[in-house]
This record gives C-alpha cells, sequence and structure tokens, in this order.
C-alpha cells in the first residue's frame, strides 16, 4: 500500500500543486501499470521457486554428511539410499523393480547398484518361496547398521533438535503435503506405509491387505509399500 500511495501521488500532484494534463496522467497510469505488473510476477517467480531452493539446500547439507559416511565405507551414495529402502520397505516391495521404481532410476543402472551392496556384505538376494524367478532383497546386519549411522543425517539432526515440538511437527506435515502434491501432480507411486493405505483393513486385533488379500502383522503396516494407494478423499487434499 505504501509502495501504490507513492505512486498515486506522484501521479496527480504536479510540483506547483495544478493538476497534469489527461494525456500525461494516461502515460503514468500506464507505467504504474506496468511496473505494479512487473514487481507482481516477479514475486510470484519467487515464490514458486523458493520451494525448490529451500529443499535443494537441505538437500545439499545432507549428501554432505552422506558423502562423508559413503567414503569411508568405499560406496556411492545411491548405493546409500537404494539400502535406506530395503531397511523401510515391507515384502512386496524389496525387489529389484520395486528398488527402480523408488529411486527413479533405470533397473541397469540398480542392477550395479544391488551388486556392489552384495559383493560388500551389506545386501543378500533369495528367491521367493512362491515364484523362484522373483528376487527379493535385504539388507544384513552390517547393512542395517550403516544405514543407522548415516541415516538421519547428523547435521539434519542438529538443526531438527533445535526446534520446538510445535515447528517440529508443522514441518514434517509441510514437507509431507508437498510430497504428496508432486506424487499426485505427477502420477507417481507414492510408496507410503500401509496404515495410511485405502487397501488396508484392521480386523479386530489383525489387519489385513485387500489388494493382496494376505493378512498384515502389526510391523507390516509401518513399512513402505510399492502398491501404496492414499484414500480418495486424503489424496485430493
Amino acid at each position: 500500500m505504501r509502495i501504490v500511495y507513492v505512486y498515486v501521488h506522484d501521479l496527480v500532484v504536479a510540483p506547483c500543486g495544478r493538476w497534469y494534463r489527461h494525456e500525461t496522467i494516461l502515460r503514468q497510469l500506464l507505467r504504474l501499470v506496468k511496473n505494479v505488473s512487473t514487481r507482481y510476477y516477479l514475486l510470484m517467480a519467487e515464490n514458486k521457486r523458493k520451494p525448490h531452493d529451500l529443499i535443494e539446500r537441505l538437500c545439499n547439507l545432507v549428501r554432505a554428511d552422506v558423502r562423508t559416511i559413503c567414503n569411508e565405507h568405499g560406496i556411492r551414495p545411491v548405493q546409500l539410499e537404494a539400502l535406506g529402502f530395503l531397511t523401510q520397505c515391507n515384502r512386496y516391495s524389496d525387489t529389484p523393480q520395486a528398488v527402480a521404481e523408488y529411486l527413479g532410476l533405470t533397473k541397469g543402472t540398480v542392477s550395479q547398484t544391488l551388486k556392489v551392496l552384495e559383493k560388500k556384505g551389506l545386501l543378500r538376494k533369495y528367491s521367493d518361496a512362491g515364484d523362484k524367478r522373483l528376487v527379493h532383497l535385504k539388507p544384513t546386519a552390517s547393512g542395517r547398521r550403516l544405514v543407522q549411522s548415516a541415516v538421519p543425517a547428523p547435521a539434519l539432526m542438529l538443526g531438527i533438535e533445535k526446534l520446538s515440538n510445535s515447528e517440529h511437527q508443522a514441518a514434517v506435515e509441510s514437507l509431507r503435503v508437498l510430497l504428496r502434491s508432486v506424487q499426485q501432480a505427477n502420477d507417481l507411486k507414492t510408496f507410503a506405509p500401509c496404515n495410511t493405505c485405502r487397501f488396508n483393513q484392521k480386523h479386530k486385533t489383525a489387519y489385513f491387505c485387500e489388494l493382496t488379500q494376505e493378512s498384515l502383522a502389526a510391523q507390516d503396516i509401518v513399512l513402505l509399500c510399492r502398491e501404496h494407494q492414499y484414500p480418495k478423499a486424503v489424496a485430493t487434499k
């Protein structure tokens, strides 16, 4: 409002207190509209870019910690990311294809990543009991310890510890809403826990997946699933 007031004052009042001619006023009105429009669009562009810049900066800080830990163990950050996912996913998602989908990488790249992890004793493969063609992936005890030492990143934890409980909860919820919006807008798999999935049903003291028609244990419903889908009421928020 302050900026507009200055423009309007300069627009209609001459130094000697007389009114400008109509042509002069019209030209200045056009300049005013142009200046306001330019500032508006610059502000909108900055607001749209701000989330990207903030997230990118946070990721850079996290990656710095991750690279240090990865260098100590002779692996690459993407290999740690794959290992980290496998410590969080359920039995429907511990496959090479699910890892590729979660990381957004090609099957060939993921295949090489898994070979390195297996060679270093951080991961082991085993065949599915019902379908021998299906390969499951399971982090070893060494692999889990490595993930625990790197995730969450020390720099991030130091920052989180300075937040109040309300600030912490608000930050987590904002990031969750943004992630969900990006996934929905780009038609991406959600890879979220079963306890937020529309297929998960609770029957007395047990849980049941309506998609796979299998029972789920209490520890299963907090793990990430590649078949996860939010309830429609939640997905549209």
